[in-house]
């Protein structure tokens, strides 16, 4: 009996994969995306992977460390072109950003919450610097464009990911205009049912193209204060 048990503790341990620094951050990013942060700890993602808790210890140093290569993940999906203009290179970036942020809404919060950000948070920092600069911003006005293109992107994902419907889908946000303005009285409220019924419930209409209009709008802005800034 003991020898046939030992036999098949050995099998499991051959057939059982070996435990990667990859293979935790992809299981702990998988769990954040299916049931949000707080569904990832240090136990559940050994009980995933097939390990013993303590096996982590050897990737991460604890759960921080965990949250900061599941960041450093994010950074890495985010597109910087290269040999095109600072606009589309900015427009291409933040565009890039707000889909790895939807696809990872837990993300929003964390991503410039890390004090020991990853190579790839790095670089991607440094990449979006080194187009601001050779773009002719100065050390002041890369900062201050930064914090402006971050704020209106973080700022945008987080109402499009907490609205009551899906931004991309026409029929779901008639839906629930529909439903919102049977509830108002027009005359009461005039300038929102205008708002409703000759724009949000017309065909073609989706919350989520105003995220290129509006980021035009601070590109227009970066480009007139490009060279005002100190």
């Amino acid at each position: 009996m003991s020898r046939g048990g030992g036999k098949v503790a050995t099998t499991r341990q051959a057939e059982r994969k070996p435990v990667t620094r990859t293979a935790v951050v992809s299981t702990a990013v998988q769990m954040a995306d299916e049931g949000g942060i707080g569904a990832v700890t240090m136990r559940k993602i050994a009980q995933q992977l097939g390990v013993e808790a303590m096996s982590l210890y050897h990737h991460v140093r604890n759960k921080d460390g965990i949250l900061d290569i599941m960041v450093d993940h994010v950074f890495a999906e985010i597109e910087i072109p290269t040999g095109v203009a600072w606009r589309e290179a900015l427009r291409v970036r933040t565009e890039s950003a707000r889909d790895a942020l939807v696809r990872h809404p837990w993300a929003l919060g964390l991503m410039d919450s890390r004090r020991d950000p990853g190579p790839e948070t790095l670089r991607h920092h440094d990449a979006v610097i080194g187009v601001l600069r050779g773009a002719g911003f100065t050390i002041g006005g890369a900062a201050h464009a930064f914090s402006l293109l971050d704020s209106y992107l973080y700022g945008f994902v987080l109402q499009e990911t907490t609205m009551p419907f899906d931004s991309t889908d026409e029929a779901d946000t008639r839906e629930v205009a529909e439903s919102i303005q049977s509830g108002i009285d027009p005359t009461d409220l005039p300038h929102l049912t205008e708002l409703t019924t000759a724009h949000v419930m017309q065909p073609g209409y989706s919350y989520a193209d105003e995220f290129g209009i509006g980021l035009d709008v601070v590109l227009d802005g970066l480009e007139r204060n490009r060279t005002l800034w100190e």
